[in-house]
């Protein structure tokens, strides 16, 4: 494939941070954000560094939810707690969870570099992880494991252990959504939470 396109993908942090952690806003790839906190500047700083100024390449900038698959990523940190009966959700749990299946976040990255004339933001999300809070997926990862999630994890905890910035990102969320990465054409093979949740613990 000709080098036509640059395409950004944010896999240091969870990218959809660049939007407000809100729990009734919702974002598509148009609304604003980027300035409010250290990694929303820190996505922002990452975007514009992907910009080659005067380069006839496209560019294609994918911001990801938590990033959900075998063998790493957050499963890999919850897997045993959750195995053992020991998971929960964080906090109060009703914080939205924004989220995706690796292979789905694959798909979009092929699919950018697929489609010719595609360029700008994609949202790497899931079409139903607006509708996920964090206490729905410990019940979703706890049940397709055939285990309870009894055991919420207080938010001083979860401070404690992760410090106040990256705690942050686990006790706040997005309620982000695909538009234009729907408007594409892009196809999700895992659009729901448990289908992707079972596919990865099987």
């Amino acid at each position: 494939m000709p080098w036509s396109t640059w395409l950004a993908k944010m896999c240091s942090t969870l990218s959809a941070g660049y939007y407000c952690p809100s729990p009734t806003a919702e974002y598509t790839e148009d609304s604003p954000g980027g300035n409010f906190d250290f990694f929303s500047r820190l996505v922002s700083s990452w975007e514009a560094a992907a910009l080659i100024p005067g380069s006839p390449a496209r560019g294609v900038v994918v911001r990801s939810g938590v990033v959900l698959g075998r063998g790493g990523g957050a499963i890999s940190q919850m897997l045993w707690p959750f195995r053992l009966g020991l998971g929960g959700p964080l906090g109060s749990g009703l914080q939205p969870f924004p989220w995706i299946h690796i292979r789905d976040l694959a798909g979009i990255v092929c699919h950018a570099l697929e489609s010719e004339c595609l360029q700008g933001v994609l949202n790497g999300v899931a079409p139903s992880s607006s509708a996920t809070s964090n206490g729905t997926f410990a019940r979703e990862f706890a049940a397709a494991l055939g285990r309870p999630a009894l055991l919420p994890v207080p938010a001083w905890a979860v401070r404690a252990v992760f410090g106040a910035e990256r705690a942050v990102m686990l006790l706040e969320g997005q309620r982000v959504l695909p538009k234009r990465t729907l408007e594409s054409g892009y196809c999700f093979i895992f659009p729901d939470l448990a289908g992707a949740l079972k596919e990865i613990v099987a």
